[in-house]
């Protein structure tokens, strides 16, 4: 039957687990299990836990797949991540790491031949397959299949299976989209097929007659029939289609929907989908469990799911099919991203690991027992440091398939995880009589939100030196005297130390930061570009398949019916990037451009914000753009970075100071945020930053220690629009209501003159101003990042200064007394 008559039986499943895990969460059940497992729980700075359960195995970054030799006998990891690339053998039986092999470039390609012999593995941007021996418990590199020539040559082999009785490799590829037909013989391309979008897996069917192909960026499953060597069907499914297992006996594909939430169940005599499963914890739930792998047990009858932002495994009855009913979830590590089972076990990769394994010994605020006005002791920092990008350090789980009472209790545990429930998405936390409405649709003074983005700074590299905040001041590289507005901001309104970025870097931080959400494309691609392995940036509108479902916070305004206007953001070229942003845009702000002032771009803002005032067109809803805050390092010519950060400080300032002085200044709001914090150090945790708040209704002199998140800033913006949540994450965050107050202060904001010369120029030539020249700032990150932040260190403390690493915080800062009894 249709997705119109599963899913309602998938959700009275899901709402029986619900009322379950509400019931012994309200009530004294004695579960001495949940109490273990719940005391181990690792709290995430985006306001999520994580309670791992199985046994576990350390992996490197980002692992992506996960594949089992034919025999059983072994496993393989592929690891695709910013720092390290590698394929990990297994031996599954004694859960041990056998070998770990280094590779230049990989990607989610994995697949064994038939009798455990060889290993086939993505190359990546390399645009090659490598072949691996395997022999005495080790890999070895023999030979290797090319595509193409390496990048930037686009193809970008994905995933890839093998047809020993053809003596057949079959590889499907991202950037050119196409099927290439390769001979493991001659290792030589036989055939090349287009594809109508990008890919990401492909199957064979037990029968070897067919090849299921899952089109990443086309909602469909592209099916090439062998014999006649053509594609004969397409078969329409949801977004993002990645991951598939296939029945043995070849009449049904399961497929996972990473930008939905959802799992297809595809009849493959008819080729149309049978039945839909939801994998979410609530029914109708927006976008935010992202599933991105699927496996099926030996018999056939359970249905493993594994969703990457939900951090658990959905576990479905499958036995009778057009009937599958939702069993309970099993609590992961942070983001798994593959799952395979073998007899009575489970073996889940995590991708981004247990968090706490990246700092064992760093910031456990949760355990400090620390006054909020204090904060954690610094002096009890310590341990592993890297470039965030490089945090990624993932882990195997191994969990034995649980009996039901036990799946209970996991359930239980996942639920307890999860901060969004579904009251949430129409009524948040908030006070009577604030501002800021606890029901999405309920009126609010304020009419104008004006919402700025800048790139890439911590806590403590700008505000480091407030001694009324929980910063470090020898972490502070643009004090008082360089951002002299910021500082005034956080002083004359909201001070917020504990507000932090839900992103990683800017690739996936302008998604967070437009639409509280990444798909499976953006946290499964930017790493490799980041690395320095090829690829291009695709996350600000440029490419469909990184767009969220629904959308981004235009999107949702245009559908609300509230007007809106955008300056320089999703803007490329003084063109719109995105269909909604067209005819709301203003052509005369510039988008990202280090070469460009952002006094200039406050100044455009300007004359086009007098004009709409003047005819009563103000939208509700401004959106801006000033980035000038990345630097462009050391690189001789260009504006030093302390120049780059007070231009960037004085346009805001100017920004806030002008609206101050309008006569909409009274119903306005101004929200300012990095997209992310990956540029430097932070004595908390990298994913710290700051933030700002100014209005009529906000607070004056007040210092915020409540934890907060991108997410959170945007679901405060939703509430004022009357916008319901765009994904999980804002349905779950915390709104900053905390941060305004019933009776109105329109007293003016003044913009204070930086004490640095705006116009000073890097002169020196040095290791530092080489190393920037070589650079390509046109986009955000198009550099290895860890490098830049130390140049940039450097150009400011001095060249052999040496910068302290950022901090990896395991868990966040306590919350509030009252926070926590409302938990």
């Amino acid at each position: 039957m249709k997705r119109i008559f599963t899913i309602p039986l998938t959700f009275i499943a899901l709402s029986l687990i619900w009322l379950g895990c509400k019931r012994n969460a309200t009530t004294q059940i004695s579960d001495p299990l949940y109490t273990q497992l719940k005391g181990k729980s690792v709290h995430l700075p985006n306001g999520w836990s994580l309670t791992p359960v199985g046994r576990s195995l350390d992996l490197d970054d980002l692992p992506l797949n996960l594949v089992v030799s034919p025999s059983q006998k072994y496993l393989a990891v592929t690891n695709n991540g910013q720092a390290i690339q590698s394929i990990t053998l297994i031996d599954a039986k004694n859960e041990t790491i056998l070998d770990s092999q280094p590779i230049a470039k990989a990607y989610v390609g994995l697949s064994f031949n038939h009798d455990d012999t060889r290993l086939y593995a993505s190359g990546g941007n390399d645009n090659r397959i490598i072949v691996y021996s395997v022999a005495d418990k080790k890999l070895q590199k023999t030979d290797s299949i090319v595509l193409g020539k390496p990048w930037p040559n686009k193809i970008s082999p994905t995933g890839l299976v093998v047809d020993e009785g053809q003596e057949r490799l079959y590889v499907v590829t991202k950037e050119d989209s196409s099927l290439y037909i390769c001979s493991t013989t001659t290792k030589k391309v036989l055939k090349k097929v287009k594809l109508k979008a990008e890919a990401y897996g492909c199957v064979l069917s037990p029968t070897q007659q067919e090849l299921y192909i899952s089109l990443w960026g086309g909602a469909a499953i592209a099916v090439y029939d062998l014999k006649s060597g053509r594609l004969s069907h397409h078969i329409p499914t949801d977004k993002n289609p990645n991951d598939m297992v296939v029945t043995k006996d070849g009449k049904y594909l399961y497929v996972a929907h990473g930008n939905d939430n959802t799992v297809s169940v595809i009849d493959l005599h008819h080729k149309k989908i049978a039945e839909t499963l939801t994998t979410s914890l609530y029914p109708e739930a927006p976008v935010g469990s992202t599933p991105n792998a699927v496996a099926l047990n030996a018999e056939e009858d359970v249905l493993y799911i594994a969703n990457a932002d939900n951090n658990c495994l959905a576990v479905f009855d499958i036995s009778e099919k057009g009937r599958s009913r939702s069993i309970g979830f099993i609590p992961t590590g942070w983001y798994p991203t593959a799952v395979k089972t073998i007899g009575n076990r489970l073996f889940v990769t995590n991708g981004k690991g247990f968090s706490s394994k990246a700092n064992p010994k760093g910031p456990n605020p949760s355990l400090a027992k620390v006054p909020m006005d204090k904060g954690p002791n610094p002096q009890a920092y310590t341990g592993r440091e890297e470039y965030i990008g490089g945090l990624f350090k993932g882990t195997l789980s191994i969990i034995d398939r649980p009996d039901q009472a036990t799946m209970d209790t996991y359930s239980r545990l996942v639920y307890s995880n999860t901060p969004y429930t579904k009251s949430k998405e129409l009524k948040a936390e908030g006070e009577k009589g604030n501002p800021i409405p606890m029901e999405v649709g309920a009126s609010s003074p304020i009419k104008h939100v004006f919402y700025i983005v800048k790139e890439n700074r911590t806590y403590d590299q700008v505000l480091g030196d407030m001694k009324e905040g929980n910063g470090d001041p020898s972490l502070c590289l643009f004090p008082e005297k360089v951002t002299p507005n910021q500082h005034a901001l956080a002083r004359e309104f909201v001070l917020l130390d504990n507000f932090y970025v839900d992103a990683e870097v800017s690739a996936d931080g302008h998604n967070w930061s437009s639409a509280a959400y990444a798909n499976d494309y953006v946290e499964k691609s930017w790493v490799t570009s980041y690395g320095g392995r090829g690829g291009t940036y695709d996350y600000e509108g440029s490419r469909e398949i990184a767009h969220p479902r629904d959308g981004f916070i235009w999107d949702h305004c245009k559908r609300a019916g509230i007007s809106y206007r955008t300056y320089g953001w999703f803007v490329a070229g003084e063109k719109a990037t995105i269909a909604s942003l067209n005819e709301h845009y203003a052509p005369s702000f510039k988008g990202y451009n280090l070469g460009y002032m952002d006094i200039d771009r406050q100044k455009a803002w300007e004359a086009d914000f007098d004009s709409l005032l003047a005819v009563g067109a103000v939208p509700a809803l401004t959106t801006v753009r000033f980035g000038n805050d990345h630097t462009s390092g050391a690189s001789v010519g260009k504006p030093t970075p302390y120049a780059a950060v007070a231009d960037n400080d004085l346009a805001v300032g100017r920004f806030v100071e002008h609206l101050s002085k309008s006569k909409i200044w009274k119903e306005s709001v101004v929200f300012i945020l990095e997209d992310d914090a990956q540029n430097g150090p932070d004595h908390v945790d990298a994913h710290r930053s700051i933030a700002f708040v100014a209005g009529g209704y906000v607070k004056r002199n007040f210092v915020d220690h409540t934890m907060y998140s991108t997410s959170g800033m945007l679901r405060t913006i939703e509430l004022i629009l009357g916008l319901k949540p765009m994904s999980q994450y804002d349905a779950a965050a915390r709104p900053m209501w905390r941060c305004f107050q019933a009776t109105p202060n329109t007293t003016p904001f003044e913009a204070k003159e930086p004490g640095v010369d705006l116009y000073q120029k890097n002169v020196a030539v040095n290791k530092n101003s080489k190393r920037s020249d070589s650079f390509d700032l046109s986009q955000p990150d198009a550099i290895d990042d860890y490098v830049f932040s130390e140049i940039v260190w450097q150009t400011v403390k001095g060249e052999n200064s040496v910068m302290p690493a950022p901090r990896r915080g395991a868990f966040v800062r306590l919350e509030q007394k009252d926070e926590e009894d409302d938990d």
